[in-house]
C-alpha cells in the first residue's frame, strides 16, 4: 500500500499518518537514513539534463532538494492536508521566500498588527525598501481587512492564534473576502500546530510553520516549512533556490523524528496550558490572561469553531506591570527563561524584551505588547508542578512587595 498520497480525509488517522506518511518501499530500515551529500551524480548526460529540468529534485544539488528534506515535507503536507510542501532553514526563511516569490514593486500587503515580532519587522522595515506597501489591521475585525484592501493588494498575511497575544482571526471570513477579489492568503500556523488547526481546509492558500517550535518539539532544530497547492509551492521553490534558505539534512531528520510524537505532545500541552490559564485567571496578582481555551476569552466561540484544541501557548499580564513580571520570571524554578516555544521544557519570556532589537517601543505598543506581558509556553511537565511553581513564585512576589 502506497501511503504517500494519503490524507487525513482517508481511512487513516492523524496519529497513524505521522508514523507512516513517508513510508518508502525501497527503504528497508525502520528509521529513515540521513542523506548528507550536497551534490549527486547522474549516470548519463541525458539523466543529468532531466534532473536539471525537474522541480524539487531530491538527488541533484542540496539547494534544490534532498531526500531527507523530502521526507519531512511529505509528512507535514499529509497531516496539514496540503498537496505539496517546501522546507526551509527557518520560519523566517519561509516567510522571506514567500514575500520574494509572490510580491513585486508597487504591490500591497494587508497584515495583522498582532504577529510574531520577526514577521512584523520584516513587513515594516524591509518590504517598503523594495516598493511593497503594507497596511496593518486589527485581526479581530474582519471588516478592517475589507477596508484595507486596494486594487494593488496581492497578499493577506494571517497568524492565528497570534504570538504572543493569542488573538484569533476568522479564517473562513477573511479567506472568502480574499477569494472574491483574487487575493492570496497566507497563515502562520506555528502556535496552533496542524494537530489543533488546519487553515488550508478553511480556505487559506499557503500555511507556514516554524518547524523549530512544536513540529520538531525538542529545541534542537532550526527549520521552517510552507505548504499549499503544487502550483504555488513550485513557484516558491524557484524563489527558494535563489534565496538559499536551505534546511540541513540533519535538522530535517531531527525534525522528522520529533514530528512522530506531535499528537502526543500537542494533547499534553493543550491540557497543561488550559490548567495553567485557569489557575492564572483566578489569581489576584494577575490582570489579564490570554488563552483561547478560556470561556472568558473574547473569541472563545470562534476558537471552538475553527480549532480542534487551543494549543500550548498563553500569555498574561500582572497588576504590578514590568517590575512584577521580571520578579516573577526570576522566581520561577521550572520554566526556563528562553525565547522559543513548543519544546519539552516550559519557557517564559517578556516579549517586549525579546523583540526590543526588532521593534521600537512605539511599534510594540501598536502591536499591543505591553512591557509587563509574560509569554508562557508550556512543555511536557505535569500541570500540577507548574501551578505549584507559579504559586511559590507569586508568594515570593507578594513577600517582596510586603517588605
Amino acid at each position: 500500500m502506497d501511503l504517500h498520497a494519503q490524507t487525513m480525509d482517508s481511512f487513516l488517522t492523524f496519529e497513524t499518518l505521522l508514523a507512516h506518511a513517508d513510508v518508502d518501499p525501497d527503504e528497508l530500515g525502520v528509521a529513515p537514513p540521513i542523506h548528507q551529500a550536497v551534490n549527486y551524480s547522474a549516470p548519463t548526460a541525458e539523466d543529468f539534463h532531466a534532473l536539471n529540468e525537474q522541480s524539487q529534485p531530491q538527488r541533484y544539488y542540496r539547494r534544490y532538494g534532498n531526500p531527507t528534506q523530502a521526507r519531512l515535507e511529505r509528512v507535514v503536507a499529509v497531516v496539514e492536508g496540503a498537496e505539496a510542501a517546501l522546507a526551509t532553514a527557518s520560519g523566517m526563511g519561509a516567510i522571506t521566500t514567500i514575500l520574494v516569490a509572490l510580491l513585486s514593486q508597487g504591490e500591497h500587503v494587508v497584515a495583522q498588527r498582532s504577529m510574531y515580532g520577526g514577521t512584523l519587522s520584516l513587513l515594516r522595515d524591509v518590504a517598503p525598501r523594495f516598493g511593497v506597501q503594507v497596511t496593518f489591521v486589527d485581526q479581530t475585525d474582519t471588516d478592517a481587512f475589507a477596508r484595507a484592501l486596494t486594487p494593488d493588494t496581492k497578499l493577506i498575511m494571517l497568524e492565528t492564534p497570534s504570538n504572543p497575544l493569542l488573538r484569533l482571526t476568522d479564517v473562513e471570513a477573511v479567506t472568502a473576502l480574499a477569494r472574491a477579489r483574487g487575493i492570496l492568503t497566507f497563515a502562520d500556523n506555528t502556535v496552533a500546530t496542524p494537530f489543533n488547526q488546519r487553515p488550508l481546509e478553511q480556505g487559506v492558500d499557503l500555511v507556514m510553520h516554524s518547524v523549530t517550535k512544536a513540529i520538531s518539539g525538542h529545541a534542537d532544530v532550526q527549520a521552517g516549512i510552507v505548504l499549499g497547492s503544487s502550483e504555488l509551492i513550485e513557484g516558491l521553490w524557484k524563489a527558494h533556490t535563489m534565496v538559499g534558505s536551505v534546511v540541513s539534512p540533519f535538522d530535517a531528520w531531527l525534525a522528522l523524528r520529533g514530528l512522530r510524537t506531535l499528537s502526543l505532545r500537542a494533547e499534553r500541552q493543550n491540557r497543561c496550558a488550559q490548567a495553567v490559564a485557569e489557575y492564572l485567571v483566578g489569581h489576584p496578582a494577575v490582570r489579564t490572561v490570554n488563552y483561547p481555551g478560556l470561556p472568558g476569552h473574547p473569541q472563545h466561540d470562534l476558537a471552538k469553531r475553527q480549532m480542534r484544541g487551543f494549543g500550548g501557548l498563553l500569555s498574561f499580564e500582572l497588576r504590578g506591570g514590568r517590575p512584577a513580571a521580571e520578579q516573577l520570571i526570576s522566581a520561577l524554578r521550572l520554566p526556563v527563561r528562553s525565547p522559543s516555544l513548543g519544546g519539552t521544557r516550559s519557557t517564559l519570556v517578556r516579549p517586549a524584551a525579546m523583540w526590543s532589537n526588532e521593534l521600537t517601543e512605539e511599534q510594540l505598543a501598536e502591536a499591543g505588547v505591553p512591557g509587563g506581558l509574560i509569554r508562557f509556553a508550556v512543555g511536557l511537565e505535569h500541570e500540577a508542578d507548574l501551578i505549584a511553581d507559579l504559586g511559590q513564585g507569586f508568594a515570593a512576589l507578594a513577600s517582596e512587595h510586603a517588605e
